[in-house]
């Protein structure tokens, strides 16, 4: 991507100035901010018994971020691309693409990817459960099996439809002249029925007519399994790579995740991507067998936090964080020169969806100025050092307290 598409944010001049410095762990709590809870009266963060967050935070710079703009509610994909330095607008990323990525379908340049639900329609055609009740694997295998032998799309290219996990599956069309600006089909609501996709251009229109397609046949198809008897699809992009962490910072990075999404983003920013981890917090076991040597940059990811956020279980979104603290010593005993904590978006149970609050962040390091905030949430954090700032600024400010960034000017 050429220098014109990088000009709007500072990400330009951290590029000119990396170097070599110390060692980096991004703790990312995916959804971890949150609104304050009816009955209990805090935020999932609030209400958590987080000692050792709370330890930490009050010996690290603290703030809010702003992952897209004021009012913006992120999608996880444009979320993660600020905290690593790309801005969201420069930089459009579609969630399919990072579906395919992250479970290693190797998608050429050119490529339409979508992101598939497996949805549960009633007999008027209305989405009553947008995740089919969270479906398993071995029947989303099966059904992605039945409709890849029965549905047929018109035009002069090939399709791909794979399981990813649980309810969701990935397409892929390949074929000259598709573009990738086309709308969701999901309405991101039950009670009403599956939207018709949009072409956002005319350039777009054999795509939409293509995922138009796609789905009315497998609602065809699926229409007597239960629960999953229609798809929703989401995320609709081409295929088009990004610069790298190692082009643009010189990072040698490494990702562990367990969630294929977030494996796909990692890939697409040239990150080396661990083995998935056999469950969510095992994760901290592969970061520890992986540190050393090899990376300078670590991303690790917790999904719980945000999954338990959209199913609006404000207690089980406690827990998750609970249990991230009776982690994060162990990652504080790997003594990176910085370790950050945060997230790419807010999911206030409240809500029981991504919102558009900014997320609390924390970055320690020798050279970070302490706060002494505490707790970690996202009322005290306001008051940090850090302020409230665009989420994009997070990666400079880390480099420069890993010691990465040389002087800019005389």
């Amino acid at each position: 991507m050429g220098a014109d598409h990088r000009s709007a944010d500072i990400s330009r001049v951290w590029e000119d100035l990396a170097g070599d410095g110390g060692r980096i762990i991004y703790l990312v709590l995916d959804g971890a901010g949150g609104l304050r809870d009816a009955a209990t009266g805090a935020t999932a963060l609030e209400h958590a018994w987080t000692p050792h967050l709370d330890e930490l935070a009050r010996a690290s710079s603290c703030g809010l971020l702003e992952l897209v703009g004021p009012g913006i509610t992120p999608g996880s994909g444009p979320g993660h691309l600020a905290l690593f330095g790309y801005a969201p607008l420069a930089y459009p990323l579609g969630r399919g693409v990072l579906a395919a990525l992250g479970i290693d379908f190797p998608l050429h340049e050119g490529d339409v990817a979508a992101r598939i639900n497996f949805a549960t329609m009633d007999d008027h055609g209305n989405i009553t459960d947008r995740r089919a009740g969270r479906i398993d694997d071995d029947l989303n295998q099966r059904l992605c099996d039945r409709l890849r032998d029965h549905v047929q799309l018109d035009f002069d290219g090939e399709y791909f439809l794979q399981t990813v996990a649980g309810h969701r599956a990935m397409l892929v069309l390949r074929g000259d002249g598709l573009g990738g600006d086309v709308g969701d089909t999901d309405p991101q609501a039950t009670g009403v029925p599956p939207r018709e996709p949009t072409a956002g251009s005319p350039a777009d229109e054999r795509t939409a007519d293509l995922v138009a397609s796609f789905a009315r046949q497998a609602r065809d198809i699926l229409a007597d399994e239960t629960p999953a008897n229609a798809v929703l699809l989401r995320g609709i992009a081409r295929h088009s790579p990004l610069p790298t962490l190692a082009e643009r910072f010189g990072l040698r990075a490494l990702c562990v995740a367990s969630y294929p999404m977030y494996r796909g983003l990692a890939r697409l920013l040239g990150m080396d991507v661990a083995a998935r981890p056999a469950g969510p917090y095992e994760a901290f076991d592969s970061l520890e067998e992986h540190f050393g040597e090899d990376h300078d940059f670590y991303f690790l990811h917790v999904k719980d936090t945000d999954r338990y956020g959209e199913d609006a279980d404000f207690a089980a979104k406690v827990t998750a964080i609970e249990t991230v603290d009776r982690l994060l010593p162990r990652l504080r005993a790997l003594e990176p020169d910085v370790l950050v904590v945060t997230a790419d978006h807010s999911t206030p149970a409240a809500m029981g969806a991504h919102s558009w609050h900014p997320v609390p962040v924390l970055i320690h390091g020798r050279y970070a100025r302490a706060d002494d905030i505490a707790p970690f949430d996202e009322y005290r954090c306001r008051g940090g050092g850090l302020g409230l700032r665009p989420g994009v600024h997070l990666m400079g400010l880390v480099l420069a307290n890993a010691g990465r960034l040389r002087k800019f000017g005389a």
